[in-house]
């Protein structure tokens, strides 16, 4: 009876010492597995949520860290508060870069997103009357698609810039009031005027139905300063598990979401033929 009794207590502490050694192995699991934060603008995560759920199955954590305007993911990043961001085209962070003394890189193309013009007021460009007011971003190089934009749609024409502002307008016969707003106001101000050239984000936050749009920037090799990226500091560029979410990105799968949730106004950007 002893020896059984001797026996039970055996087996009991060989299980016990089983259950540890399993929880520690699952609490190293779980120390093994990489956070990383990626910052973006407005609250329209699906594409990217479905990356997160790939990149789980191999021990990366992703954290999406929301922002209000276009100027704070870049900071954060240079400040070391986020790891990556995902919300800016090529032209937009080479004019940061020069602009702030920043070393901020891409690591990987993810949609093109043409921009539109948006109204309430009219339902054609050629609706447009004299002296009408058309809001466009204020920041740099959205303002200069934006104008681009226009003179595509045949409002003003520019000069040769590469990133044309208000000043290089040289002609605007129906002598528009044209003026520069915080990207994310351009939506909230199609009550105020006679039309507004909204970022597909910002559209897509404000609800604004694509297929509605007055006008629609075209895609052409030209738009490839234009196309949106994963971005990270200069010295994180070789990253191993940065690049494992940028591989995830890139992906058939992805780029059938992508058509999935925005019906082809955001189009997967490394495997659009007119860019390549």
């Amino acid at each position: 009876m002893k020896k059984l009794k001797g026996l039970f207590l055996l087996v009991v502490a060989t299980f016990s010492l089983f259950l540890l050694a399993a929880c520690g192995n699952s609490q190293a699991s779980s120390n093994n597995e990489k956070t990383v934060k990626i910052g973006v603008t407005g609250s329209d995560n699906r594409v990217l949520n479905a990356v997160a759920k790939k990149v789980k199955k191999e021990g990366i954590n992703i954290k999406i860290v929301e922002f209000s305007d276009y100027n704070q993911p870049n900071t954060a990043l240079q400040q070391g508060e986020i790891d990556l961001n995902a919300f800016q085209t090529v032209t937009f962070q080479n004019d940061w870069n020069k602009k702030h003394h920043s070393n901020i890189v891409s690591i990987g193309s993810t949609v093109i997103a043409p921009m539109a013009l948006f109204s309430k007021k009219v339902t054609n460009v050629n609706q447009i009357k004299e002296e009408s007011k058309i809001a466009v971003p204020n920041d740099a190089t959205n303002e200069g698609r934006a104008l681009q934009l226009l003179e595509s749609a045949g409002l003003i024409k520019l000069d040769n810039s590469k990133i044309p502002n208000l000043k290089d307008i040289t002609e605007n016969k129906l002598n528009l009031k044209i003026s520069a707003l915080d990207a994310a106001q351009t939506a909230k101000s199609l009550d105020d005027v006679t039309a507004s050239v909204v970022n597909s984000g910002v559209a897509s936050d404000a609800k604004l139905n694509p297929k509605k749009a007055i006008y629609r920037e075209k895609i052409t090799a030209k738009s490839k300063p234009y196309v949106n990226i994963i971005s990270a500091n200069a010295k994180d560029k070789n990253n191993k598990t940065y690049k494992k979410i940028v591989e995830a990105y890139q992906t058939e799968d992805i780029a059938k979401e992508i058509q999935k949730d925005y019906n082809g106004y955001e189009t997967a950007a490394w495997n659009y033929k007119v860019l390549q």
